[in-house]
């Protein structure tokens, strides 16, 4: 004789919004969802522990195949300036009428290399270092900024050089070299911006890292680093001679002239520098933070 079983009753699946309510109802929350702007400010604070050692440690593991170490740090950027003396100075002969040419070759070169680096950092923040992005919970803006704090570590290490190439050629002791500190908090705020932008662009599209290298060599170029802006925009149109004047990484560079090299007068400044570095930092700083901020929840997905 055959039984009859009867059939379960279809599972009734829960709506969307149910699901939402009862998982509030529990306290439970969207795994990697994206937290108010002041809660994300609170996180990255919370780990400003783990972002400097992280940096630190880069830092450290930069040159440690090297059989010269940490004094690359300071050899790359000489050697750099080396060769954009003969090429540029020697040359080209962009050297003349700019008095103390090595010390402010040197400075810009020291100066571009940490926005440089920051960027091209930066960029790769995300896209480089997936395994460590989907395997911890942590704000993810803590690596674009511990990369640009690796590079600002790396700067201070190398102004020891630097300060001594001043002193060589005769530069003397300044109380305007304190103004060194401000223009470096502002290039730092600036230079994170930026990198938290392509950060996000190079986590969607990794193949921006390959463009920047061309992107930022033609920056480099019209930013002053081996020429003196002042003196090759006097016969150009008032339009490019403001466009080559205020481009962030120009001002930054001639404000840290200005600040240790003495015969690089206020003269040599556009007009309202300092509020102009400041309106770069400030505008980079904070736009980047929210565009990087907006895209939290798709970082290491996909």
């Amino acid at each position: 004789m055959s039984q009859v079983l009867d059939a379960p009753p279809p599972m009734q699946v829960p709506a969307d919004g149910d699901l939402a309510a009862l998982a509030a109802r529990h306290g439970l929350t969207v795994s990697g969802a994206r937290p108010s702007v002041p809660a994300y400010v609170r996180q990255l604070w919370d780990r400003r522990h783990f972002i400097t050692a992280f940096a630190t440690a880069k830092l450290t593991a930069q040159y440690s195949q090297a059989k010269l170490g940490q004094l690359w740090q300071v050899m790359t950027p000489l050697l750099n300036a080396a060769v954009y003396y003969f090429i540029f100075g020697v040359l080209l002969g962009t050297k003349r009428g700019v008095a103390d040419f090595i010390p402010f070759l040197v400075t810009g070169v020291f100066v571009w290399t940490f926005t440089q680096s920051s960027i091209m950092a930066g960029t790769r923040a995300i896209s480089g270092n997936l395994g460590l992005v989907r395997a911890l919970h942590f704000p993810r803006a803590a690596l674009p900024i511990s990369f640009c704090l690796q590079q600002l570590q790396q700067l201070l290490f190398s102004m020891l050089a630097l300060i001594a190439i001043i002193l060589c050629v005769g530069v003397p002791v300044s109380a305007s070299w304190l103004l060194a500190l401000p223009a470096l908090v502002l290039q730092f705020l600036f230079n994170a911006g930026v990198s938290m932008v392509l950060a996000r662009m190079g986590a969607k599209t990794p193949d921006i890292a390959q463009l920047m290298p061309f992107l930022l060599r033609t920056w480099m170029y019209v930013s002053g680093v081996m020429w003196s802006i002042d003196q090759h925009t006097k016969d150009q149109p008032r339009a490019m001679a403001l466009l080559l004047e205020y481009n962030p990484a120009a001002l930054y560079i001639d404000l840290m002239r200005f600040a240790l090299i003495d015969s690089f007068g206020a003269d040599k400044l556009p007009p309202h520098v300092w509020l102009a570095a400041a309106g770069w930092a400030v505008a980079a700083g904070i736009g980047g933070f929210i565009y990087f901020w907006k895209a939290e929840e798709t970082y290491g997905r996909g």
